[in-house]
């Protein structure tokens, strides 16, 4: 049997032997800041009236948006992303007070086991999406568009990116790769309404390409080519890069060379943000 202090003039009471009724009207002459309450906060890791509560509406004054970003941007506070794949860690996220929240095809190789990020569907990936949408209330949700599903043609690009969002609940879309086609898909996904982050460097889609996961930007020719693509999906209208695995200095270059927040995979302390 075990027994609870309250701060009332009955120290102690057996829980085992009170019904439910009388629990919770013992509960009614608590004060709020009792043992009882601390016991039932401690019940569960999920933040309170998250519980059951079904869906709630976005809040603007709460939930981070790209004018939130802009404006720390600007004052050049850093940003802070997380990547997350199901609904425990985003709650987390929540928690936190983490700014954005990557649901990466990354989760190929880290939920489902795969080698590499080109095998996860389009179909896993709004799962994993509609999970964090689930359970993160405050970040900007970006989801990544996986391997096959975007560099056919402009119309699969926004097609894929438009269930992104109405499927799987996010806030953006995330694409790989600066040559020609990307650059044109990002600015048509961008017409159509959707924010796009871009994704320079190490692009983990593009290995057999690369010939494996190599850091990119290591000679000269190459760490232009990183900082020339950047500005190219800047100009297309993303609202940040990922710099994925190059030198410090080149990301620097590029964070400095662009008007938007970078964001560092492995790639120094010199951006707008990291990723983690």
């Amino acid at each position: 049997m075990i027994h609870y202090k309250f701060n009332n003039p009955n120290p102690t009471f057996p829980l085992k032997k009170m019904t439910t009724l009388a629990f919770l009207s013992k509960a009614k002459t608590l004060k709020p800041n009792s043992n009882f309450f601390t016991l039932l906060r401690c019940m569960s890791n999920v933040p309170e009236n998250t519980v059951y509560g079904g869906p709630k509406n976005q809040n603007p004054n709460q939930r981070v948006t790209l004018t939130h970003l802009r404006q720390k941007h600007r004052k050049a506070q850093p940003i802070t992303v997380v990547t997350a794949y199901d609904y425990p860690s985003a709650v987390h996220l929540d928690t936190a007070g983490i700014d954005v929240c990557l649901v990466g095809d990354s989760a190929s190789m880290v939920v489902h086991g795969h080698d590499t990020t080109l095998p996860i569907s389009l179909d896993e990936m709004l799962v994993h999406c509609r999970a964090v949408a689930r359970g993160s209330q405050r970040p900007l949700l970006v989801g990544d568009l996986p391997f096959g599903t975007y560099e056919s043609s402009t119309s699969q690009a926004v097609d894929t990116a438009v269930r992104v969002l109405k499927e799987g609940g996010m806030d953006a879309i995330k694409l790989e790769g600066g040559s020609p086609s990307r650059i044109t898909a990002a600015k048509a996904i961008v017409e159509a309404g959707i924010a796009v982050m871009g994704h320079v460097g190490l692009t983990p889609q593009a290995i057999s390409v690369l010939g494996g996961f190599r850091p990119q930007g290591k000679n000269v020719a190459s760490a232009v080519k990183v900082v020339e693509t950047a500005m190219a999906l800047q100009e297309a209208g993303c609202f940040s890069v990922v710099l994925e695995c190059v030198p410090p200095p080149v990301a620097a270059a590029a964070t400095s060379a662009l008007r938007i927040p970078t964001i560092g995979i492995g790639a120094g302390p010199f951006c707008s943000g990291q990723v983690w």
